[in-house]
């Protein structure tokens, strides 16, 4: 990459992230990273969508403001989409259209146990939270067959600790715990930069070659 495209690259990320708020809905619908510190950016901003739009479907659902969650959900749909884009730099198509796959999956888990939690159904939360274990168990399965610098149990542990700050979300949503809900939430936003910075760092050491300095 000449000095000018890695400038023009490097402007674009600065003035997302001077002028745009992750939790506003931006969107990187085409994320080229050229630096290991700009694919961070991009997963970190991914990551924080992921959470911040799930919590306002659960939320929604919880006050059953269904015009509300229908909007909050699409932007779920298209926050996997832009994380599978992430990937196929380094992974190709197939392999990002099956993490898009696993991750809408983990997505709607959690909506299916906000969902058994507002209907106050205990089987259906527990068979969600089952689901949700096997659904990591695949992402992990996934992550250490493409990168040998993600282990099974590292990634599997990532993603189901995901799945359990949702799952405490929802449940002091629905308790009207809203201190308890505050404090979900700065354990959910810091452990998804954990995941974000876990998947950069193992994308870095397999692939050196294809970041600048």
């Amino acid at each position: 990459m000449n000095t000018l495209h890695r400038s023009v690259a490097l402007l674009v990320f600065t003035i997302i992230g001077l002028g745009g708020c992750a939790h506003e809905g931006s969107s990187l619908s085409d994320p080229h990273p050229v630096t290991v510190a700009d694919l961070q950016a991009v997963l970190r901003d991914e990551w924080s969508r992921h959470v911040f739009w799930i919590r306002h479907v659960v939320m929604d659902n919880a006050k059953g403001d269904r015009r509300s969650r229908d909007f909050a959900e699409k932007a779920v749909a298209a926050n996997a989409r832009d994380m599978a884009k992430t990937l196929v730099p380094f992974y190709g198509d197939t392999t990002a259209g099956r993490f898009r796959t696993l991750l809408t999956k983990h997505d709607e888990i959690i909506q299916a146990y906000s969902d058994a939690t507002v209907a106050g159904d205990k089987r259906r939360q527990e068979a969600a939270i089952a689901t949700g274990a096997s659904i990591s168990d695949e992402i992990a399965n996934l992550f250490s067959q493409i990168n040998p610098h993600l282990p099974k149990d590292t990634v599997r542990s990532l993603f189901a600790t995901n799945i359990g700050h949702h799952v405490l979300q929802i449940n002091k949503f629905q308790d009207k715990d809203y201190q308890g809900e505050d404090e979900t939430w700065t354990a959910m936003e810091h452990h998804v930069y954990v995941i974000a910075d876990t998947l950069t760092n193992a994308i870095a050491k397999q692939f050196p070659a294809k970041f600048g300095s």
